[in-house]
C-alpha cells in the first residue's frame, strides 16, 4: 500500500486563513487557545477537567444511553458511553451534516481523523481516557446541501420537500433512491453489502437522524465512535443558562464582532445576528428576532414577551437551536471536549468564537484540521511514472502543470526572463541618456520599452503554444490523469462517494484510511491502493 504526502500548506487546496493558522502566524495567536500539538492536549485535559461540570457527565451518559436504544451499539462503543461519566474521560469530536449515505468522502476522513487521535492520545497519556465522538448536524434545515450523493458520474437524489431540522426528516421516498442505487451498483458481493448497508440504514429506521446514527454506527462502531445527536431535551436543558443569555443579552453578536475585526484581511466566514438562535419544532426552524421590544419567530406569527420566552425556555428547552454561531458553545458545554476536529471552512468560523467562549466561561478546544486523502489506484501511480510527474505536481493547477511541463519537453528554453531583464537594462540606460540630453524623450523611451517587452511576452506565448502542439499527445495524457484524480478540477473528497471507491477497492477503503491517516500530521495523504 505504498503513500505520499504534501504539506496542507504546498497543497493550494487550503486558504488563506487556514495556511496561517497552520503555521501559527502570531496575528491569529488571540484567536485560538492551543495549536494542536500533543503536548498542548495534557494541558487542555487539566483545564477542561477543573471546568467541566461533574453532574454534566451522568446527563451526558444517559441520554446518550437513550439515544442508541434505537439500535445494538458495538461493547466498546457502550463502554466508551460509560467511561464519559468518569472525571479522567474526555471527548474528541468531529460533526458532520446528516448527508445522504454519507455524502462525499471526507465524512469519513473526518472520523477516521477522530478515532485516531483518540487512539494516538490514549497511547501518550494513558492516566486519561479519550472518546472519539461524531456530532450529528439534525437540527440543520438546509436539506438540499444534504438530499445527494454522487456515485461515479452518477447524481443520486432524494426528491422531495422538507420543512424544520433535517433530523426529524421521515425517510419517505429513499425506497426509490435505493433502486436507483442498486441499478447503478450492479451485481457482486460488495455492491450486495452497499445495497443492504442502505437498505438497513433508511428503510428500516423512521427518520433521518436514527438512519445516520445507524449508518456511522456500523461503519465505525467497531472503533468505540460515539454518536451524539443534539435534538435532545436533556442536553438541551444543560444548555438552557446559555440560551437565556443570549436572548437577554445578545452576546455572541458583541463578542464575534471583536473577532471578525481581527480577521478583516481575510474572508470572514460567518457573519453573527443579534439573536444566533432558532425556534425549532417538527417541521420548523425560523431565527429568532427581537424587534419592537418583542420576540418574533421570523416568518411566523409566534411572538413572546421578556417573561414569556424565558418561560418557555425553561419549559420547553428543545424547541431553540443554536446556529452556526452557537451551536460550537452547546457541543461544548455538554460535552468534556478537548478538540474539535474539522474542515477548513469549519475551522475559520470557529477561529471567530475565542472571546465568546472565554465571556461564557466555557474552555475554547483545541481546533485541529481534519486529514485530507487523494486516494489512486496502482494503474494510476503507474501512470503518473511514466509521465515524468510527481504526486505533488498533480495538486498544481492545470494549466500551471501543463506549462511547466512543456518547459521541462521543451528542447530549448520558453522562459524569456533572461531576455527581458537585458531588454529592462537597455531602456534604463536609454532612459538615462534621454534625461541627460532632452528629459521630453523620456516618454517616448518608457512607451518604447513597453512596447518592446509586450512583443517578446507575445513571442513567449507563440512559442509556448507551439511547443505544446508538439506534445499534444504527452499533455493529454497528463490532462487526463489529472482529471482522473481530481473530478471537476476539484478534490475527490469534496465530490466523491464512498461507495465507488468501496467498490472499487474490494472494501478495503476504510483500513486503509485507518492505516494512513495521522491526524497531527499537517499533510494531505496520498493513499495508492
Amino acid at each position: 500500500m505504498p503513500t505520499d504526502c504534501i504539506s496542507f500548506q504546498d497543497s493550494g487546496y487550503f486558504s488563506p486563513l487556514i495556511v496561517d493558522y497552520l503555521n501559527q502566524h502570531p496575528n491569529l495567536k488571540d484567536l485560538y487557545h492551543r495549536f494542536p500539538t500533543l503536548q498542548n492536549f495534557k494541558l487542555q485535559a487539566q483545564e477542561k477537567q477543573q471546568n467541566y461540570p461533574a453532574h454534566h457527565r451522568a446527563v451526558l451518559a444517559d441520554a446518550l444511553t437513550q439515544q442508541y436504544t434505537s439500535l445494538e451499539p458495538y461493547i466498546i462503543t457502550q463502554q466508551n458511553i460509560e467511561l464519559l461519566r468518569k472525571d479522567n474521560t474526555f471527548t474528541v469530536v468531529t460533526g458532520h451534516q446528516l448527508n445522504l449515505f454519507t455524502g462525499p468522502l471526507y465524512f469519513l476522513y473526518k472520523i477516521v481523523s477522530t478515532i485516531n487521535l483518540a487512539k494516538q492520545l490514549k497511547m501518550a497519556y494513558p492516566e486519561y481516557n479519550f472518546v472519539p465522538v461524531y456530532w450529528m448536524a439534525t437540527e440543520d434545515h438546509d436539506f438540499e446541501e444534504i438530499n445527494y450523493f454522487n456515485f461515479r458520474d452518477k447524481k443520486i437524489k432524494w426528491n422531495r420537500e422538507s420543512n424544520g431540522p433535517v433530523g426529524r426528516l421521515n425517510n419517505d421516498g429513499l425506497d426509490a433512491v435505493l433502486n436507483a442505487f442498486a441499478t447503478e451498483l450492479g451485481p457482486g458481493n460488495n455492491a450486495k453489502w452497499l445495497t443492504e448497508l442502505f437498505e438497513n440504514a433508511y428503510l428500516k429506521h423512521s427518520n433521518l437522524a436514527d438512519a445516520t446514527r445507524y449508518l456511522a454506527n456500523k461503519l465505525f462502531g467497531k472503533h468505540g465512535l460515539v454518536i451524539v445527536d443534539g435534538d435532545d431535551i436533556a442536553l438541551k436543558t444543560l444548555f438552557a443558562p446559555y440560551v437565556q443569555e443570549e436572548l437577554l443579552s445578545q452576546s455572541s453578536h458583541q463578542k464575534v464582532a471583536q473577532a471578525t475585526e481581527l480577521l478583516k484581511d481575510y474572508n470572514i466566514q460567518v457573519n453573527p445576528r443579534e439573536i444566533n438562535l432558532f425556534y425549532i419544532e417538527d417541521t420548523l426552524r425560523e431565527r429568532i428576532v427581537f424587534e419592537g421590544g418583542v420576540y418574533r419567530v421570523n416568518n411566523t406569527g409566534i411572538t413572546f414577551t421578556k417573561d414569556e420566552i424565558i418561560a418557555e425556555v425553561k419549559a420547553n428547552p428543545e424547541k431553540f437551536s443554536p446556529n452556526v454561531i452557537m451551536r460550537p458553545l452547546y457541543q461544548e458545554v455538554i460535552l468534556p471536549n478537548l478538540c474539535y476536529i474539522g474542515g477548513g471552512g469549519e475551522l475559520a468560523y470557529w477561529l471567530e468564537l475565542k472571546a465568546f467562549f472565554a465571556y461564557s466561561g466555557v474552555t475554547f478546544p483545541i481546533l485541529l484540521l481534519r486529514n485530507s486523502v487523494l486516494v489512486a489506484t496502482q494503474k494510476q501511480a503507474d501512470k503518473l511514472d511514466k509521465l515524468g510527474l510527481s504526486w505533488a505536481d498533480v495538486f498544481k493547477k492545470q494549466p500551471d502543470l501543463l506549462n511547466n511541463k512543456v518547459q521541462e519537453l521543451s528542447e530549448f528554453k520558453l522562459d524569456f526572463t533572461e531576455q527581458k531583464q537585458f531588454l529592462t537594462a537597455q531602456f534604463e540606460k536609454l532612459a538615462a541618456m534621454a534625461e541627460k540630453t532632452d528629459s521630453t524623450f523620456t516618454g517616448a523611451v518608457k512607451a518604447q520599452e513597453l512596447k518592446q517587452l509586450k512583443g517578446l511576452g507575445n513571442l513567449e506565448k507563440r512559442l509556448l503554444k507551439a511547443e505544446k502542439r508538439h506534445h499534444t499527445d504527452s499533455l493529454a495524457r497528463i490532462a487526463a490523469l489529472q482529471n482522473e484524480l481530481f473530478p471537476n478540477h476539484s478534490l475527490q473528497e469534496r465530490r466523491d462517494n464512498f461507495s465507488a471507491l468501496y467498490l472499487e477497492y474490494d472494501g478495503k477503503l476504510i483500513d486503509a484510511l485507518f492505516a494512513n491517516q495521522k491526524p497531527l500530521e499537517q499533510e494531505f495523504n496520498v493513499v495508492v491502493l
